[in-house]
């Protein structure tokens, strides 16, 4: 009887994943720039530079900046009191960089109020996997905007 050959991990576990990074960037008082961008990765080498996944800024950050920081003191992130000018970049993991990406994504160009908490409240009851299927659909469609467009239809309830 032979044993089974023990297989050793051929890289470390915090390289296993994608790795993914939150920017910050303050322009003056109540005007800040959100974004989500991929690092390179060994688990993800066909990424070479880092690929911005969404931003978000202006009218449309302040609309869901609290629920945004809330969600980024739940995974001890604490973006602090920001000069004009200065940046900061806080790392993330996979599951809420998919998820403000998609965030992002869908309210960067949405100017109704009520459509903007509809969207951001489902979106943030989104599991992990329909959260990247959503994603990707987004970022790597012909025409994204048709998928963004049909996300929002499946969000925002019609009656209200």
């Amino acid at each position: 009887m032979s044993a089974l050959p023990t297989r050793r991990p051929t890289a470390e576990a915090g390289t296993a994943c994608p790795r993914y990074e939150l920017r910050i960037q303050s322009h003056g008082p109540y005007d800040t720039d959100m974004e989500v961008w991929q690092i390179p990765a060994p688990a993800t080498p066909h990424i070479k530079t880092p690929v911005r996944i969404a931003g978000l800024h202006g009218r449309n950050l302040a609309l869901v900046e609290h629920r945004v920081l809330q969600r980024l003191a739940k995974a001890r992130i604490k973006p602090g009191g920001l000069l004009a000018g200065t940046r900061q970049s806080f790392p993330l993991d996979e599951d809420l960089a998919l998820n403000l990406g998609l965030l992002f994504r869908v309210l960067a160009p949405m100017r109704n109020r009520e459509h903007m908490r509809a969207c951001t409240a489902g979106i943030e009851e989104m599991g992990r996997e329909e959260a990247a299927y959503w994603l990707g659909m987004a970022m790597h469609r012909k025409y994204p905007r048709r998928v963004l467009m049909a996300l929002r239809f499946l969000l925002i309830d019609p009656k209200a």
